[in-house]
């Protein structure tokens, strides 16, 4: 690593930077590889059955761990940190785990991105333990698409009531992210835009991607972006907006009569790569620089084998200076059979 990616101002915490110039901004952290859903475009059944081998206990990062290493990347610029999984709710105690980080790291934000099925049950203890905000999977109001989408016969109502019992919690805003299929879901895209928008949420439709190999991925399958603008625009005229920051994937839409916003995450027709400022650990402690990638850097080793704060660091240094990923915008025929790690792993 060359001094030139890497600066800081007085005692705050470093700025550093890839071979393009992007800086170290999010951290997405899987906390497990266990998700109750099968959904086709993550988990499919065929591949994640009652057979499937998922990471033992003992594999997978304790909470002490976690909190350390989010400590040491805040220490080099990360300001946002998303916890993903699989389900994240299927770990047991995550609101001590949200707690620990609040404790650990002065003005972090955290959100959390969840089917919302367990949070009826969940959604207090989350909200008390410093959660911000909360992003839920929701791919059709449709009860019947919806059910055969998450594979595992779960119904819109009670993901419904998740959204209703965060929202009495405080949490917020709430985003809800639809994944849209062709021929699947798509014919429900406006449905849903009707009713998220009613109810004061933010949507987001994101281009089904080809995240791992195991999800069957056809381009064919994709709905554009343009193409979702398109649809509710017709019913619900829309008025584009200007990114919040940089790095933000959603490509943002107003509604005309002032009612709320929607937006679409093109990562396969209109590529967001030269912009992305996220780094995603995994479930046993690899970080990934990119959703696509092929392989992971292991840090559980360096927290469990005595490594200072500061080699840590050096690591990360050197990991995010050499970072040269742009897995989307280089997408072709050749690369989309590459190997790449499954979307399940490393929490979308």
């Amino acid at each position: 690593m060359t001094s030139s990616n890497a600066s800081t101002e007085g005692n705050g915490p470093l700025t550093i930077t890839d071979r393009l110039g992007r800086p170290l901004r999010d951290l997405r952290i899987s906390v497990t590889d266990r998700c109750n859903f099968r959904c086709r475009y993550c988990m499919p059944r065929e591949v994640f059955g009652a057979d499937f081998a998922f990471l033992p206990r003992s594999e997978i990062l304790s909470f002490e761990e976690i909190t350390r290493l989010a400590r040491i990347f805040a220490d080099h610029g990360v300001q946002k940190i998303r916890l993903t999984g699989g389900e994240p709710t299927l770990r047991a105690e995550l609101p001590t785990l949200i707690q620990m980080l609040k404790e650990t790291i002065p003005g972090i934000e955290i959100a959390m991105t969840t089917n919302a099925s367990l949070l009826v049950q969940q959604a207090e203890k989350l909200a008390k333990a410093g959660l911000d905000r909360i992003t839920v999977s929701l791919d059709s109001l449709d009860d019947d698409v919806f059910r055969a989408m998450n594979d595992v016969n779960f119904p819109v109502a009670r993901v419904l009531e998740g959204i209703e019992a965060a929202q009495a919690a405080g949490i917020g805003p709430i985003k809800v992210n639809a994944v849209v299929k062709r021929g699947v879901n798509d014919h429900t895209i406006v449905p849903l835009a009707k009713f998220i928008r009613e109810r004061g949420l933010i949507l987001r439709y994101i281009e089904y991607m080809d995240v791992g190999t195991k999800n069957g991925w056809r381009m064919d399958d994709v709905v554009p972006g343009s193409e979702v603008v398109e649809m509710i625009s017709k019913e619900l005229p829309l008025e584009p907006m200007d990114a919040q920051y940089r790095g933000e994937v959603a490509k943002r839409w107003r509604y005309a009569d002032g009612s709320g916003e929607v937006g679409v995450i093109t990562s396969v027709t209109a590529p967001f790569c030269g912009d992305c400022t996220r780094a995603r650990l995994s479930a046993e402690g690899s970080i990934y620089t990119c959703l696509f990638a092929a392989a992971g850097t292991d840090f559980r080793a360096l927290l469990r084998n005595g490594s200072s704060d500061e080699e840590i660091g050096l690591v990360i240094r050197e990991m995010w200076g050499m970072r040269d990923d742009r897995y989307s915008e280089i997408r072709s025929d050749n690369t989309v059979h590459m190997p790449k790690v499954e979307m399940s792993y490393i929490g979308g």
